[in-house]
């Protein structure tokens, strides 16, 4: 069991984190407070080989093992999580794996080095209005004609919705018996009949987009079904799975940031004649702080070195994966919520950074499945359901 960072590694992590420094960090609250999206940083980490993460090299990716990304994905979260939120949802974690686990190699070879090459942005079509945690609620159909299917249905709280250029969506296929069959489709550039409709105004990751989408007989050719009829509740539950440690990743970065922002205002911060860390209450906030985060990261670490495993030997992964997302999202929220305290007032106020921190914080006990839902798949892999 080695804990230490390849010379790769640490070589990637440093580069992270000096792109998030000079590229992020300056521009975080004006992007928060404006709700703007990252356009500008999103083409500067396609030029730097900072995007598209999970993609192998093969289909115009990077390339890198699973505890790289996340090394990156900390970094960069430390800067701004809206930021990291819309990278991820395309081709770090979540848009692109149904097609990396399920596609075609053919189907790999048309989609992947044009969204790659050319940083085009894909949603992950599948939350609508009365299907969040369960998906067996989803109502979106896909109804066979020919050669195509007819895509009908309402997706919400989607990422990059409003920019996006291609989608994977979630629809029911209806067998011969009329039973319903979970399937999932790549859906091209310029196809007709996709409407955007009301874009989010959120409580944190303000300047990622999130939007509705609504899909009114839209058609997609058969070739474009990733996998098999069906197979879209298995490949939604092994993207969620792959997502997890990254969403744990991210909250690792709020974290870090908040403590180190934290720290060093309790050192400059001064009552009854000294620093506020001369306060025994400060220090174990303090302590306390760092040693969760040290603790959700090595869940993250670790579960992330068993995503390669997944990928390449097929050994499960899902209960790792929840800890690391569960834990290292709790832990986020715990964080930022001392780092306000520990402001104070100051805290409170858009001035300083630890408030933004804390909204953003918030939605991470949400991606990728509640902390709730977390729990209960922890309890029946522990039961073994």
């Amino acid at each position: 069991m080695i804990f230490a960072l390849n010379s790769e590694q640490e070589a990637i992590q440093k580069m992270a984190r000096e792109f998030t420094e000079k590229e992020i960090v300056p521009f975080a609250q004006d992007l928060d407070e404006k709700e703007e999206f990252p356009w500008e940083i999103l083409r500067k980490l396609h030029e730097v080989g900072l995007a598209n993460l999970a993609v192998p090299e093969e289909y115009g990716g990077p390339g890198i093992d699973s505890l790289s990304y996340s090394l990156i994905i900390e970094q960069l979260a430390r800067g701004c999580a809206g930021v990291v939120v819309t990278s991820s949802a395309n081709g770090n974690s979540l848009a692109l794996f149904p097609l990396l686990l399920g596609g075609t190699e053919e189907q790999k070879e048309r989609f992947l080095p044009p969204i790659c090459e050319e940083n085009k942005l894909v949603t992950f079509s599948l939350t609508e209005p009365g299907a969040g945690s369960d998906i067996g609620g989803i109502a979106s159909t896909a109804k066979k004609d020919g050669n195509e299917y007819v895509i009908n249905g309402a997706k919400c709280f989607i990422t990059n919705a409003s920019h996006a250029e291609y989608h994977t969506v979630f629809a029911n296929t209806i067998d011969k018996d009329g039973a319903k069959k979970l399937s999932v489709f790549m859906v091209e550039p310029g196809t007709p009949g996709i409407t955007i409709g009301k874009k989010e105004k959120k409580m944190g990751i303000r300047c990622s987009d999130t939007a509705e989408i609504f899909f009114e007989d839209v058609r997609v050719p058969q070739e474009n079904m990733i996998g098999k009829e069906g197979d879209g509740k298995k490949l939604v539950m092994m993207t969620l799975d792959m997502a997890r440690p990254s969403v744990g990743a991210i909250s690792v970065g709020i974290a870090q940031a908040a403590f180190e922002a934290a720290l060093e205002y309790s050192q400059g911060r001064v009552q009854f004649g000294q620093p506020i860390c001369a306060n025994q209450g400060i220090q174990f906030m303090l302590a306390d702080m760092a040693t969760q985060i040290e603790a959700a990261r090595l869940l993250v670490y670790q579960a992330s070195w068993l995503k390669d495993k997944f990928l390449h030997e097929k050994k499960p992964f899902t209960k790792k994966a929840a800890f690391a997302k569960m834990f290292a999202s709790d832990v986020a929220m715990k964080v930022t919520t001392d780092a306000v305290q520990i402001f104070g007032g100051y805290g409170y106020i858009k001035d300083f950074p630890v408030e933004k921190y804390m909204r953003d914080a918030k939605i991470m006990q949400i991606f990728e499945g509640s902390n709730q839902i977390q729990r209960v798949v922890i309890a029946n892999k522990l039961l073994g359901n």
